[in-house]
């Protein structure tokens, strides 16, 4: 790779790949690829920043689901309570 030319966007996605799935150091890969530690670190880092805003997404439609959730059975439980006060207030008056 050391041959001047700019790494397409495939090779640094590769490049990515095998750094975080390979088990081997980011030097041995960087070595092993012909480019610098610095610039495999800063690819690795790049990577990060684009996948955390879809993870922090799938987290927040998560608990945006697990929330409607607890909303529907928190407006059950109160319909309930407030048919029993009812009951019991019409019982009371007999």
């Amino acid at each position: 790779m050391g041959n001047g030319n700019r790494p397409t966007p495939e090779f640094r996605r590769e490049a990515v790949r095998l750094a975080l799935t390979s088990g081997r150091t980011r030097r041995e890969i960087a070595e092993d690829l012909g480019v610098g530690l610095s610039t495999l670190t800063r690819w690795l880092s790049r990577e990060r920043d684009v996948c955390e805003p879809s993870e922090a997404t799938l987290d927040l439609h998560a608990e945006l689901k697990r929330l409607r959730r607890e909303n529907a059975v928190l407006k059950q439980e109160r319909d309930i309570l407030k048919k029993a006060a009812a009951f019991f207030a019409r019982e009371g008056n007999r």
